[in-house]
């Protein structure tokens, strides 16, 4: 009788196991975020073929569904998979093969790192990235003096952590073509006439260094490859499974939907097209271009240069140079033409502006081409400086896509640059209660890639020794459930795509992170050493 029993237990078990859902995979005894309209929280979900299907506590996932594969999270948390909606993922990757220069504290650490890097890597044409003249001791622009020494007879090209000034030697401008009479609109050859140096300093800022540009070899299609796959690399470590390139052209774009399509690629990725007149023309004439790993409908333009180069242009002059106000890398006259044609396209435009001066030229191009029309999502990227007048242009659906990164980077040295004007520098908050979100991001290689730091920074307003312990202008500051939704749901909106991604909810795509600790509840100086411990994209641990 016992072992009858026993044997009609077995039976209604497996009799309810064979009615269960099999699916790929499901998760339980998790912290989940959902970042769905309310905010809610789960414990458990089930994916199958690449998206979720089911969200809800543990017994009401095992109840319906099973696998071969289940994870016990163990409590620790997940969200959706997270978003940067404003970075330069190949070029992350080609800094890969150039002389890291990010951290370095003195003009001699730099000349140190390029000579030990040619040293154990002879080339014919130098490149480094990543100094930046406010972290030294000394901080003015160095001269090419050195490098003409060290390097006579090779091309030296360092460019500065933010992307918009290289220092060159003489071979490389002479190669280029660059002396004394030459002019280029749109930022600055630099020149200088006393402490032992006369001449061309071998600085140049902003559309000059297109010149140097012209002369530099491109890299081989096995060296993009390997770009595009360090990058991606890095990027999965740290929880992204979306990036947004701000800024590529037609044949890396495609190169990427090769190895995308091949399965080489597998991290998602919003393409802008870099704005050359070739590429625009090709895009707008074929259309936006979607799959379930790539999107191409938005164009990259820059407004102007960077705030750390004193190319960022300004209402005012520069509070420490007088007289200098930056400039505007691509004219007004040319916004507005660029506005009016991606206005009749399907395109979004997204442009880079950082001073007061070029993100009012910016908002007023948007807003005379977009009136009557709806749902057109153009972007101001960064958004850094702004009149206190002006934020109220957001309200016409313009979305602000920033990098709280930025505002911990710049903001020892930013006051001089600005005085009373930081009042509107870096404001997030503000930006939020006018545009109704903002899209995160890091902007890298010009800051790290972690994800972490941008949430720290953006909830914090400190560096990551704590300073300042009050925070910098903290009414700026976003709550930890506005950074997470800017790193995710908001980011996905700012590309069309918050139907597919940005949040856990079923039908949409499964792509989540599972953390070392609660970004939500975790004490704020743990927040940058957080881990992405798995990353899942299409359901699958990358």
């Amino acid at each position: 009788m016992k072992k009858l029993i026993l044997l009609l237990l077995f039976v209604v078990i497996s009799g309810c196991e064979h009615f269960k859902e099999k699916v790929d995979l499901i998760i339980v005894n998790a912290n989940v975020y959902l970042v769905d309209e309310n905010f809610g929280k789960a414990q458990a979900f089930a994916v199958h073929d690449g998206k979720f299907l089911a969200v809800g506590t543990n017994d009401e996932i095992r109840d319906i569904y099973t696998s071969d594969q289940l994870i016990d999270a163990d409590g620790r948390t997940i969200t959706p998979g997270l978003i940067d909606a404003h970075c330069h993922f190949y070029g992350l990757g080609l800094n890969q093969q150039v002389v890291n220069l990010v951290g370095t504290t003195s003009f001699d650490e730099v000349l140190q790192k390029v000579r030990a890097f040619h040293n154990a890597n002879p080339k014919s044409f130098l490149r480094g990235r990543g100094w930046d003249q406010n972290d030294w001791e000394e901080k003015k622009f160095p001269t090419k003096a050195e490098l003409d020494t060290i390097f006579p007879d090779i091309p030296v090209v360092l460019e500065r952590v933010d992307g918009h000034a290289y220092l060159v030697n003489q071979k490389a401008l002479d190669m280029a073509g660059i002396d004394w009479s030459t002019k280029v609109d749109g930022g600055e050859i630099q020149k200088k006439w006393k402490d032992g140096f006369s001449g061309i300093t071998g600085v140049l800022i902003d559309n000059p260094m297109l010149l140097i540009d012209s002369i530099m070899p491109l890299p081989t299609k096995q060296e993009k490859i390997k770009a595009l796959k360090d990058a991606e690399r890095i990027c999965l470590n740290h929880g992204l499974t979306t990036v947004n390139d701000a800024g590529i052209d037609r044949e890396t774009i495609e190169l990427i939907d090769s190895l995308q399509q091949a399965g080489d690629l597998s991290i998602r990725i919003y393409a802008m097209v870099s704005n050359n007149k070739e590429d625009v023309d090709y895009f707008i004439n074929k259309g936006p271009v979607k799959t379930d790993l790539l999107n191409v409908r938005s164009v990259k333009v820059y407004g102007d240069g960077a705030l750390g180069s004193r190319g960022a242009a300004l209402k005012q002059p520069y509070s420490d140079l007088p007289a200098h106000y930056g400039a505007m890398v691509t004219s007004v006259e040319e916004l507005n033409r660029l506005a009016n044609k991606l206005a009749i396209s399907e395109y979004q435009m997204n442009t880079h502006a950082i001073g007061d001066s070029a993100n009012i030229a910016v908002l007023r191009a948007y807003k005379k081409v977009l009136e009557g029309t709806t749902d057109r999502r153009w972007k101001i990227e960064h958004a850094q400086v702004l009149e206190t007048t002006d934020f109220d242009l957001f309200k016409e659906g313009i979305i602000p896509s920033v990098q709280p990164t930025h505002a911990t980077s710049d903001m020892y040295w930013v006051e001089d640059r600005l005085g009373d004007r930081v009042k509107g520098a870096y404001a997030y908050k503000t930006l939020l209660n006018k545009a109704g979100m903002v899209a995160l991001g890091t902007d890298f290689p010009v800051e790290d890639v972690s994800p972490f730091l941008t949430f720290y920074a953006a909830v914090g307003r400190r560096d990551t020794s704590g300073y300042p312990e009050d925070g910098f202008h903290m009414e700026e500051a976003l709550t930890r459930e506005e950074a997470l939704k800017g790193m995710t749901i908001w980011a996905a909106y700012s590309n069309f795509e918050e139907n597919e991604k940005g949040s856990i909810e079923p039908g949409k795509f499964a792509d989540f992170v599972i953390y070392s600790e609660d970004l939500m509840t975790a004490p704020l100086e743990n927040i940058p050493n957080i881990r992405a411990e798995q990353t899942f994209v299409n359901g699958i641990v990358r």
